[in-house]
């Protein structure tokens, strides 16, 4: 494609549907926003409603501000057993492609006798996920991060392993954005009861695990070849956009003499 440049396997242009609109790089305006935004990220710190411990009654009350401060019906409810159950919105910003599964059918070589005369093949196809994908889940408090990734996967049929992916809290103080990678026993609709409905005070993001944990022997060797171009390809970019912020600067200077 002349716009967005994907690359895949000559068999699977005809699995692959792209909604592609624009030059390269049309919608990446938000993107350089929340990159200048982004001046600290602290993976490690532990934000302040973590460390809270809420006990039955805090709970309920809890719950009851929280319903009262939405605009939607999106709401928490209180179980007999002590637990709640609640929705959580997660904002998938994944750069690199996923895989999903494609079946072609295909006729049957014997289509003169009696059965069934198409058979079907199991396939995958990668494709990126548009930016600013957004899906809300149901879950339970007790409903662990790594959950919340493997339902999510589940719906949008990605086959790929979840140890690829990481889910992010994020939050916006003093004009910076701060993303804290939450580990696997953590429970977000906890944090997010604790934190409030409020998307800048927290918010939760579903990125690509960059902390070293990938188990890069889960890819096939043709994704850690398309990885390699990818990387080359933003390595690239990284430096196109570093010489043209530099030469501008230059310019400016040159005017100012």
């Amino acid at each position: 494609s002349p716009d967005c440049s994907f690359t895949c396997h000559y068999r699977c242009r005809a699995l692959v549907r792209l909604d592609c609109s624009g030059p390269p790089g049309a919608g990446d305006k938000d993107d350089d926003t929340e990159q200048a935004l982004e001046k600290d990220t602290n993976v490690d710190e532990p934000s302040e409603w973590e460390k809270t411990e809420l006990d039955q009654a805090q709970v309920e009350q809890r719950i009851k501000e929280y319903n009262s401060q939405i605009n939607s019906n999106l709401f928490m409810s209180l179980n007999k057993d002590g637990s709640y159950t609640g929705f959580i919105k997660v904002q998938l910003k994944l750069v690199r492609p996923v895989s999903v599964p494609a079946t072609k059918r295909v006729p049957s070589l014997q289509a003169g006798r009696p059965g069934p005369r198409t058979q079907g093949v199991k396939r995958r196809t990668s494709f990126y996920l548009p930016k600013g994908t957004v899906k809300h889940l149901h879950i339970l408090s007790h409903t662990r991060a790594s959950e919340v990734i493997d339902a999510l996967l589940r719906k949008f049929t990605v086959v790929d392993n979840p140890r690829k992916f990481a889910l992010f809290e994020r939050s916006e103080k003093d004009e910076q954005v701060y993303l804290r990678k939450l580990a696997d026993e953590e429970q977000p609709l906890r944090l997010r009861l604790l934190a409030g409905p409020s998307e800048k005070v927290l918010s939760f993001v579903l990125k690509e695990n960059e902390t070293g944990e990938v188990n890069w022997d889960a890819f096939t060797l043709p994704e850690l070849h398309n990885f390699l171009r990818i990387l080359q390809r933003e390595e690239e970019e990284h430096v196109r956009q570093l010489r043209h912020r530099y030469a501008r600067c230059r310019q400016k200077m040159q005017e100012a003499l």
